[in-house]
């Protein structure tokens, strides 16, 4: 009977414990989970927080000049190598000056021979305004008419009175001549004189082009490039223009300019004078500052896309920054500075664009507690909350 007895006694503390189990069990897999993934979690912080647009394009020198010679000639002498820098003045290249020389010589010659020749008819003229004004046929008249009185009185022969009136016929008759040759020998000197000044004009091309054969800087900077070599023919940009040869190239890189390509949906954003922020491949981990000094009026399309050219430019006093460089522009449209800021992931926005966030709540049921926030500036990565945070406070990535 005691047997019996215990045995009952057994059973019921075993129903007693398995039904203990299951409610345990239960209550644990009811109980919603709590543990929120430590991946899943950022917190909000204070920073610097700009929107901006981004323009790539080269590095360029603001100032940049071809340099090309004004005569032809044969290079002889190159002063200067590529990265040099150079001052205005400064001798970079030299053509050889024989054959120039030897031109300068011969039109030296030239303008001595039509000085004398200048000379010669100017002594003609002179000579025949002399005969043209006709003293000698003046004095002829007065001999002629003394003669007559002579000869009316029986004081000399008439051969010498008819000698008196050839010599007057003689001298009028060159008279006549010279006045006559009056106009020809102004026309001679004229000329003469023409062609003086066309040869004082050889002259001085022919030494303008021996002194335009010692090439200099036209300014202060660096050569960028050098397009000859010694024993290179080059050719006159004044006989050919922009298609003589190319001697080198120079740039002022103390100042420097990134041209870069903004989209047309950012273009609207981008205003003159606006800072920049400018990052090259060759300093990885450092930034440099610009602004934007021009913005073209005009897009170009490629590929079914509109863009517009924008120029930053840089101050490159160290001249760190060299021509041709790759670069991107950060154009920043609006900066707000030490504000607090969570990653745009963390966000959640309604059907009416309220946006509220998701913070640790180790109190809350489920770990974590919605709260309606008011944002501010985002550039698509972090986005600054206004209103409803506190810095250290965490958020729940979604």
């Amino acid at each position: 009977m005691a047997r019996t007895r215990r045995r009952k006694l057994v059973a019921v503390a075993g129903v007693v414990l398995a039904l203990g189990c299951v409610g345990v069990g239960y209550t644990v897999l009811a109980k919603p989970a709590t543990t929120i993934d430590p991946t899943r979690l950022a917190a909000v912080e204070r920073g610097d927080l700009a929107r901006s647009v981004v323009a790539t394009g080269k590095i360029e020198p603001i100032t940049k000049v071809e340099i090309k010679s004004k005569a032809n000639g044969i290079i002889k002498d190159l002063k200067v190598e590529v990265g040099d820098a150079v001052v205005e003045g400064q001798v970079l290249a030299e053509l050889d000056r024989d054959n120039l020389a030897a031109r300068l010589r011969e039109a030296r010659a030239a303008l001595a021979g039509a000085q004398a020749n200048l000379k010669g008819a100017e002594a003609e003229l002179a000579k025949n305004r002399i005969e043209a004004e006709g003293p000698q046929a003046v004095f002829a008249q007065r001999n002629l008419d003394r003669a007559q009185k002579l000869a009316a009185e029986k004081l000399i022969s008439a051969h010498d009175l008819d000698a008196a009136r050839g010599t007057l016929e003689e001298a009028t008759n060159r008279q006549s001549v010279a006045r006559s040759q009056l106009g020809v020998s102004q026309a001679r000197v004229a000329q003469s004189r023409a062609s003086v000044a066309q040869a004082q004009a050889a002259v001085d091309r022919t030494e303008e082009e021996l002194t335009n054969a010692t090439i200099r800087s036209p300014i202060r900077g660096v050569v960028l490039s050098r397009d000859v070599e010694v024993g290179s023919p080059v050719s006159s940009i004044l006989n050919l223009g922009s298609s003589a040869t190319l001697v080198m190239v120079l740039g002022d890189i103390s100042r420097v300019y990134v041209r870069g390509r903004v989209d047309e949906a950012d273009i609207g954003t981008v205003r003159l004078g606006q800072p920049a922020r400018i990052k090259v491949e060759t300093f990885k981990d450092r930034q440099f500052e610009g602004k934007v000094t021009q913005i073209a009026p005009m897009g170009t399309e490629k590929d079914n896309v509109v863009n517009f050219e924008v120029r930053v430019s840089i101050e490159n006093s160290l001249g760190e920054l060299r021509a041709n460089m790759t670069s991107n522009a950060e154009i920043v449209l609006e900066e707000h500075k030490g504000t607090l800021l969570i990653p745009e992931a963390a966000v959640i926005y309604d059907a009416s664009r309220r946006a509220s966030v998701d913070i640790v709540a180790p109190d809350a049921p489920t770990g974590r507690e919605r709260r309606a926030v008011t944002t501010g500036l985002s550039n698509g990565t972090k986005t600054e909350v206004l209103k409803g945070l506190a810095q250290g406070d965490r958020v729940v990535l979604q």
